[in-house]
């Protein structure tokens, strides 16, 4: 498999990131286990091939139709589509209102980018996708608490402090 990993610190917070890329291994894209421990996914497709397009569109379909199923997680995860080779747009083959509509359809974040050309732009997308992975966290962090902790709280200012007789 094509595990990297990264230790990175993003708004002074230890991240551990494993980025897995199934694209690496040809023929052998199950993806079963990863829709269940990714917290975020980043499809890339080439805006100057209409295959990687319609492959991409296949797989966002696929990863929304597994999370749409009761699952363990409480937050769903982040997915980013990103078009790639921006820099190829004179053999551009997918229109950006394509991609644009695609997210839409699956409630996801969409960017255009070149890699090739640009790695601000692939930090800067990468950044997005670990801030908007990180605000979720907090997300599921602020939870109420349960019914057994409010209530021993609610007692605690009840009878727990001693009152002066009037």
């Amino acid at each position: 498999e094509c595990i990297y990993t990264k230790h990175l610190c993003l708004d002074g917070r230890q991240i551990h990131l494993e980025i897995y890329d199934p694209c690496s291994q040809q023929g052998k894209l199950s993806l079963a286990d990863e829709l269940h421990w990714a917290d975020g996914f980043i499809i890339v497709y080439d805006i100057s091939d209409r295959a990687s397009f319609a492959s991409a569109k296949a797989l966002l379909h696929r990863l929304r139709g597994s999370h749409t199923a009761p699952c363990k997680k409480m937050v769903e995860p982040s997915v980013f589509l990103v078009g790639n080779k921006q820099d190829l747009c004179h053999m551009r083959e997918v229109g950006w209102d394509e991609g644009q509509k695609l997210a839409m359809d699956h409630k996801c974040q969409f960017c255009e980018l070149s890699a090739a050309e640009h790695y601000q732009e692939v930090v800067a997308m990468f950044t997005r996708v670990l801030r908007n992975i990180t605000s979720n966290f907090k997300v599921k962090e602020k939870r109420r608490p349960s019914g057994s902790k409010s209530m021993a709280k609610l007692i605690n200012n009840v009878f727990g402090k001693r009152r002066k007789s009037v």
